[in-house]
């Protein structure tokens, strides 16, 4: 629903634990949205109360997929998360992993795709450091934005 700063995020989450509420971060890069990234975010919500999304900056973006990404630039990326039901609150974050970003939400669980296993994580031993459980959603097959940046170049 609303886009924040990093810098907001730790004190909105600290007013929502003291109301006893479930806190889910996921983080991506969120690209050009479709069904599979609906999906993930709906039930990334269901473990929880409030979703806490992180989304790599441009910069970001290029290092992890190439000179051709992000096709939408973050604040367009953001937007369009934060209009979406499931979502709480965006963040956008600067770093190749979301390791701070989590240092700041400190969310009961952290959610990612099907295609991590937890201990491979960039973020595992963060998870383990803030006490977060790791819940792994399964992806819709064949919905991905790398599938359909290929799809569009052919």
């Amino acid at each position: 629903m609303t886009v924040v700063l990093l810098s907001e995020i730790s004190s909105i989450v600290k007013n929502a634990k003291a109301s006893a509420k479930t806190i889910v971060a996921t983080n991506g890069c969120f690209d050009i949205l479709h069904i599979g990234h609906l999906s993930y975010l709906s039930e990334s919500k269901a473990l929880g109360d409030i979703l806490v999304v992180g989304v790599n900056s441009d910069a970001s973006v290029r290092q992890l997929k190439g000179s051709g990404r992000p096709i939408n630039s973050e604040q367009d990326r953001a937007e369009l998360l934060a209009a979406l039901k499931p979502v709480d609150y965006v963040v956008i974050f600067e770093e190749l992993d979301a390791s701070n970003f989590l240092r700041e939400v400190k969310p009961d669980v952290y959610t990612k795709g099907g295609d991590y296993h937890p201990t491979e994580l960039p973020e595992y031993s963060t998870t383990q450091e803030i006490g977060a459980k790791i819940e792994i959603i399964n992806l819709v097959e064949g919905k991905s934005t790398s599938a359909l940046v290929d799809r569009i170049k052919d």
